[in-house]
């Protein structure tokens, strides 16, 4: 394989979908982006979980899980892999780096191999889709995730060899703690599977799932409409 040639074409990549000349996107952008946009969805996704789970312990578990997808899919890639490659972002790459289009001048750290945004979004969203078992809730979530790495590419701070490798390592730790989660689950209750309706195959509330679903439609209203704002600002 020639590694040159690969690079060379996730960087002509990156230069093709980076950036715009909307005002409208730049300002949608940095508002997905930002990690505290996303804040209601947490709490909506705790909320869940408090609803449907019936003792502190798998409440506890839960959480842990969620917080050891965090760790290991983004804390380990900031503290550990991005300084060990070293791999420039877009935005500060000596060879491309003034042809990204940036967005107020940001231009994030100087590595970005692989993109923690990515990662950490998408082991949330498979650990739990595998949790929850519902499909509408694995699209939206997965949607997220998506959107979340369709801004670093937008910003130029990620290649599209970043985004991808980031959503595979998010992939695999987001199963590996859902399987260390029913490890834990299957010593303390036998395996049912709800056929009621109301309930996902896990025993999760249909209603339940729809608040989070609800809080990520409402967010993405939000970003639009705090884009709009900002044209007229």
């Amino acid at each position: 394989m020639d590694w040159n040639a690969l690079i060379e074409f996730d960087k002509q990549l990156l230069l093709a979908v980076n950036g715009s000349d909307s005002l409208f996107l730049d300002g949608l952008v940095k508002t997905l982006t930002t990690a505290g946009t996303w804040i209601p969805l947490y709490i909506s996704l705790f909320y869940m979980v408090v609803k449907n789970n019936d003792t502190v312990q798998k409440i506890a578990l839960i959480v842990l899980c969620a917080g050891l997808c965090v760790l290991f899919a983004g804390a380990i890639d900031d503290m550990i892999v991005k300084p060990t490659v070293a791999r420039w972002r877009p935005t500060h790459d000596p060879e491309i780096g003034m042809l990204v289009d940036v967005v107020n001048e940001y231009r994030g750290g100087k590595y970005g191999f692989f993109s923690a945004h990515a990662s950490n979004t998408f082991s949330i969203a498979v650990f739990f889709s595998l949790l929850v078992r519902s499909r509408l809730l694995a699209c939206f979530l997965f949607g997220w995730s998506f959107t979340n790495c369709w801004t670093r590419l937008y910003l130029g701070v990620h290649y599209p060899g970043d985004i991808l490798v980031g959503l595979i390592w998010g992939a695999t730790i987001g199963i590996c703690v859902w399987f260390l989660h029913k490890k834990f689950t299957d010593r303390w209750i036998s395996n049912r599977n709800y056929v009621s309706e109301q309930y996902t195959s896990s025993g999760y509330l249909i209603t339940d799932v729809d608040v989070v679903v609800s809080v990520l439609i409402l967010t993405l209203i939000y970003a639009i409409l705090r884009a709009c704002f900002f044209l007229y600002v």
